[in-house]
């Protein structure tokens, strides 16, 4: 670009800062200050971190950024992100009228509930920055795999906070990517050196500088404004940097809020009497002094522009750009600036500043001085909006028929396991498409065999050492561009990151993969921030979670997972199952490969009322317990059933005094109960229930229709127990919190008693914790009797 262009284009640049900074700023006041208040809430939208961004963010949208390029915007800048949509066609008026309310612009920038382009959804801070790194790592995957097409790589940006850097996951995301060989990710540090409450410590860019450098990432610092950098050429300027750089950041936030005279007084003060460097402050007036004291790279347009078009290769870059919280505004460096609101006698000085009359505040070009034609003219030609919709999409995969292992015993883990194999040995478009992970957990979970027959996807050939030795080995640790497994450290936030970036592949990178995870199920916990965030996302991938409950009984308390069921029922986005046997996992799994990739209209099947047509994710939940496998044909009633949640291993018959309905691996205890009362009790039936959460949503979706007129609707679970007498009882059972199931007696109004665990396990052995926890035969028999007081049950004394 010629030096003439470059130079005007700056200047059209640094008009639509102007505005933005604006329409953020009044944005946000409009919802707090004028939009009526029906409740009386303060609204909010954090005016002064999303000053402290407007310079950056209108560099990269209207300079740097490519259609290929996505971004993590810092959640606290939404309202800079919303203008800047706002100008270029991608936002309306309404929505930003309406930012913070019903069915407007959100609060975070959201994927699924924005409508103005927004790649990845932010607001629980730190996810979304990594989220970028793990999705240049998928993007290196499908480049890897000739997915790509002719699409150009694109940068993975986030914008990031500098107290978002507390985060913990950042830094081991840091760590993932390292190992991985990452490439085309920029972290643009707003380093504003202020967090919600307080001022960053002293000397932590240091900190980071050292660890982005470790880890192999080029580190650019961007801290003086062309400005100042005129002023350091000056006589008397390296003492003025010197004061700059030993500054402490309390101190210079708190001077960038006095203004123009403070710095003065400060300035004379401390560097006053020493010539050169007191006729530098002397020649500028104190509104001339402020601007060149708060003249920070982050907020200098040609300083940034220069920084990032200086990029000249994919390897993973840090700009540490420094900025003030609140920049442009009266808010600017106070410590308290954070959530604080702009008076309306403050947003009336600021629209004075900004030439922009009363009733105009929305126009897009009300105030600036370059005529609006040429400012039409620059918008149309930006980068970043030349490739048209940038939502990707591809086309579902056929699912094939899966066949359950012919096994007389097995385990729900590893028929998860012989499923995958078989689906390995062939060919499909499907198999080509799975892509696993899991953290250093590959073997324990049943990946193995996946595995050998797969590889393990390295952006270089790496050949297993055991096998080149040729020491005997069961597994293939091959690496390779065309491997499908990625194995990550032991860090389930990077799981779930991982999942939701290569589960977000169809859209992002126009190529649709199937990522499937797993983990013991214990540990969901320790990555639940990042699995909320990936279902916000709408991300699609399988969660295989095994082993699970006491049933691990050896392991103890530390391993034994208790909440998971109701997480997986809470979990919107989730479809959650928990099968006994492996002929119910092979018609889930069928089912799983074919929801994840499903994005219809999303309205409810009258059959189960549930959204099936939206698709989403699915967690399973299995076990380590062989249990010995049914001999049957199921039908296409049975395997429907199965989806939608439950269906009768034993059906009630006209008399039923009790119902056991009992999910997992305690099916077993469950059977041998039924046995046990049938000689005393009529029409005993047995539920096997195969998703609470699917049972659950599907009842409350279908009252919720009943209520809004739809008397026809009736659930899955609703039409089950439907035929069951009033004076029947129900023992529920699982080996997780019996709340799960607890709530099964609300449908028709049953006696239920819920059996499960709700404390902390040990080690023992199976019937030792099954008894500990009450969820034994015993239990039940005794459940059974409580809650349907009929005829004694014989085996109940001796149980």
């Amino acid at each position: 670009m010629a030096a003439q262009d470059k130079t005007a284009d700056i200047e059209i640049l640094a008009e639509l800062e102007r505005k933005v900074l604006w329409l953020a700023s009044w944005t946000i006041h409009n919802a707090n200050h004028l939009r009526e208040s029906a409740d009386g809430l303060k609204v909010g939208g954090h005016q002064a971190s999303s000053a402290s961004l407007a310079t950056i963010m209108t560099a990269l949208y209207f300079h740097v950024l490519r259609p290929q390029d996505r971004v993590a915007v810092k959640p606290h800048a939404s309202p800079i992100f919303h203008a800047i949509q706002y100008l270029l066609g991608n936002q309306t008026r309404a929505k930003l009228e309406a930012f913070r309310a019903y069915k407007g612009a959100q609060s975070y920038p959201s994927r699924t509930k924005d409508t103005d382009d927004v790649d990845f959804s932010t607001g629980s801070v730190g996810l979304g920055v990594a989220q970028t790194l793990f999705a240049s790592l998928a993007q290196d995957y499908v480049r890897a795999h000739g997915l790509l097409g002719a699409r150009p790589e694109g940068r993975m940006i986030a914008l990031v906070g500098d107290a978002e850097l507390d985060e913990g996951n950042v830094f081991e995301a840091l760590l993932e990517g390292w190992k991985h060989d990452l490439r085309n990710t920029w972290w643009i540090v707003d380093y504003n050196r202020q967090s919600l409450d307080a001022v960053v410590r002293e000397g932590l860019y240091e900190r980071f500088v050292g660890i982005f450098e470790a880890m192999g990432w080029q580190v650019v610092v961007v801290k003086y404004g062309t400005l100042q950098q005129a002023a350091f050429a000056e006589a008397g300027g390296d003492r003025l940097k010197a004061w700059i750089d030993s500054c402490p950041n309390s101190e210079y936030s708190a001077l960038t809020f006095q203004g123009g005279g403070a710095w003065r007084k400060r300035l004379m003060d401390d560097l006053g009497d020493q010539g050169d460097v007191s006729a530098l402050i002397a020649r500028r007036s104190d509104a001339d002094l402020s601007a060149l004291m708060t003249n920070l790279g982050g907020h200098d347009l040609p300083a940034l522009i220069a920084a990032f078009d200086g990029i000249d290769h994919d390897r993973p870059v840090c700009f540490l750009c420094y900025t003030v919280k609140g920049f442009g505004l009266p808010l600017a460096g106070h410590k308290d600036n954070h959530a604080g609101l702009m008076t309306t006698a403050q947003m009336d000085l600021l629209r004075t500043a900004m030439a922009i009359r009363p009733g105009r505040e929305w126009e897009p070009f009300e105030g600036l001085s370059t005529p609006a034609g040429t400012l039409s003219d620059f918008l149309a030609r930006v980068p970043f909006r030349a490739g048209g919709s940038r939502r990707l999409s591809d086309p579902a995969l056929p699912v094939p028929a899966l066949a359950p292992p012919p096994n007389a015993t097995l385990s729900t883990q590893a028929g998860f396991g012989l499923i995958l194999q078989d689906l390995a040995r062939g060919n499909s478009p499907l198999a080509n498409r799975i892509v696993t992970t899991a953290p250093d957990v590959t073997v324990s979970t049943n990946l193995g065999p996946w595995v050998n027959r797969r590889g393990l996807f390295a952006e270089r050939a790496l050949a297993d050492v055991f096998k080149r030795e040729r020491i005997p080995s069961t597994y293939n640790w091959d690496f390779s561009p065309s491997g499908q497994h990625l194995e990550l450290g032991i860090a389930e936030m990077n799981l779930f990151l991982m999942l939701s970036a290569f589960g977000l592949s169809h859209s992002l990178f126009g190529a649709r993969l199937i990522p499937v995870g797993t983990l013991y199920d214990p540990f969901i916990c320790r990555g639940l921030d990042a699995l909320n965030y990936a279902c916000y996302q709408d991300a699609r991938f399988i969660l295989v979670a095994t082993p699970s409950g006491v049933t691990l009984a050896p392991e103890g308390g530390a391993h034994q997972s208790i909440s998971t069921p109701l997480i997986g029922m809470a979990q919107d986005g989730l479809a959650a199952f928990e099968p006994c046997y492996v002929d119910e996992l092979a018609v889930l799994m069928g089912f799983a490969f074919d929801y994840v990739q499903r994005d219809g209209a999303g309205v409810a099947d009258e059959r189960n009322w549930l959204r099936d047509e939206t698709g989403g994710s699915v967690y399973f939940r299995l076990s380590t317990r062989a249990l010995e496998q049914p001999k049957r044909t199921l039908s296409d009633d049975q395997k429907r059933h199965i989806v939608d949640g439950a269906y009768w291993l034993r059906p009630p018959g006209p008399n039923c005094e009790v119902v056991v309905a009992v999910q997992g691996a305690v099916t077993p205890e469950a059977i041998a109960a039924v046995g046990m009362m049938a000689e005393d009790r009529r029409d005993i039936g047995l539920l096997a229930v195969t998703s609470a959460d699917r049972l659950n949503a599907g009842w409350t979706a279908a009252s919720r229709a009943r209520e809004r007129g739809r008397s026809e609707a009736e659930s899955h679970v609703e039409r089950l127990l439907a035929p069951l007498p009033r004076h029947c009882g129900l023992v529920t059972v699982l080996d997780g919190h019996p709340a799960t199931l607890g709530w099964l007696g609300s449908v028709h109004g049953h006696r239920v008693r819920a059996l499960g665990v709700e404390h902390f396990g040990q080690t023992g052995t199976l019937q030792d914790l099954y008894r500990h926890h009450g969820i034994d035969s015993a239990a039940i028999v005794a459940a059974a009797q409580a809650v349907a007081p009929g005829r004694p049950i014989r085996h109940l004394r001796a149980l």
